[in-house]
């Protein structure tokens, strides 16, 4: 299997997990440009992403806000292929 690379972490953490924030890329996969991520899934692999503004008030009171990119699952698009290639990748760093 190919190496894994940030695209494809990503990738796979959408498909799992439904959603993911900037700070939950940078935190688990070390990816620090996730809206070119983002970019890169919704217009070379087509994948249905959508931005999430959540808000909210800092420690200091002052209104502030991130994006949280969800994954919308359309009928049409089979992910079986993804979650395989996930599995595998899986397994061989448990080996």
């Amino acid at each position: 299997m190919a190496r894994m690379n940030k695209t494809k972490a990503v990738m796979f953490h959408l498909v799992r997990y439904g959603s993911i924030t900037s700070w939950e890329a940078i935190k688990e996969y070390g990816a620090t440009r996730l809206s070119a991520i983002i970019y890169n899934l919704r217009y070379r692999y087509d994948m249905n992403i959508v931005n999430q503004e959540i808000r909210f008030r800092d420690r200091f009171g002052t209104l502030s806000s991130f994006v949280k990119y969800v994954l919308v699952r359309e009928e049409n698009k089979d992910y079986s292929g993804i979650i395989e290639e996930m599995k595998e990748y899986e397994r061989e760093r448990e080996d």
